[in-house]
């Protein structure tokens, strides 16, 4: 089978093409620069909100690159047929082992050798029955190379070739979704925001929700009263470390009452008790 074209975005835009996109560009490889390759079945679906604000910026600027893989390219027939019947019966359509197979070994193509380099370029299913995505693997991510993501449809995938590529499975929450393409979207943007470079602040990542494994602290700015809701004073004061006492002090008043088991994870992290009462 012939190698198929995909699209690549990066430094710059450029049409679908038989040949991976370092061999023609102007930056030809993009050394260092963090990669998605996302295997879908829409893929005019990218580079989507990703090509717009920051992570848009930062993409045309080859902070990070990113490669939406058609697997209808890489389906058998006249109409490229990628998927067939449940084994055993049951309603819709699972995507075939040997066509995602082919779509994986091609995205596969110049990447790190998980048996030597393992966790440089983790291959992802978004699915609603994998690991909750958070904080942590998003920061885990950010250091790897790149990452390959699988974007589900119908009534999902052969189980067998996620067994066979030891693809892991990922979920952004308790719900299902009509395909992954969203998932996938938000997985990298949560992703290459930590990247070096691509936020242009990056106390921005380290003051955030989730960062220090509390949520954030309320934020502020002018005007100072509004329809008769002051700033609160401490903020107007000057007094760095008075705000820094009562940000961390929001933060955890906020993980306490909406995320009882952030609280408990961070309190077991810094040895305290979830219930003790610090007149949060």
């Amino acid at each position: 089978m012939s190698t198929p074209p995909s699209k690549s975005h990066g430094r710059l835009r450029i049409a679908a093409s038989a040949r991976p996109r370092e061999l023609i560009s102007d930056t030809p490889d993009l050394a260092g620069t963090w990669k998605a390759r996302v295997i879908t079945l829409l893929p005019d679906a990218f580079p989507g909100i990703l090509g717009e604000s920051l992570t848009g910026k930062a993409l045309q600027q080859g902070l990070w690159s990113l490669e939406p893989i058609d697997l209808r390219l890489f389906g058998e027939g006249r109409h490229r047929n990628v998927d067939d019947t449940p084994a055993g019966g049951g309603a819709g359509m699972v995507l075939r082992a040997d066509i995602l197979d082919r779509a994986l070994g091609f995205a596969a193509r110049d990447t790190p050798d998980p048996a030597t380099a393992p966790g440089q370029w983790p291959v992802i299913y978004l699915s609603p029955r994998g690991r909750r995505f958070d904080q942590a693997m998003a920061q885990r991510l950010a250091s790897a190379r790149g990452v390959t993501l699988l974007c589900g449809r119908f009534e999902g995938v052969d189980e067998r070739v996620l067994e066979h590529h030891q693809v892991e499975e990922v979920s952004l929450g308790d719900f299902v979704m009509t395909g992954g393409e969203i998932a996938a979207q938000a997985l990298i943007d949560a992703t290459v925001r930590l990247i070096p470079r691509v936020l242009g602040n990056h106390a921005s990542t380290e003051e955030e929700s989730f960062s220090g494994g509390l949520l954030e602290h309320p934020q502020y700015t002018k005007p100072a009263v509004w329809n008769g809701r002051a700033i609160p004073e401490v903020l107007l004061s000057g007094h760095h470390g008075n705000i820094s006492d009562w940000r961390r002090a929001m933060a955890e008043r906020l993980t306490k009452q909406r995320r009882p088991d952030l609280w408990r994870a961070y309190c077991a992290r810094h040895d305290r008790d979830p219930d003790e009462d610090r007149e949060l």
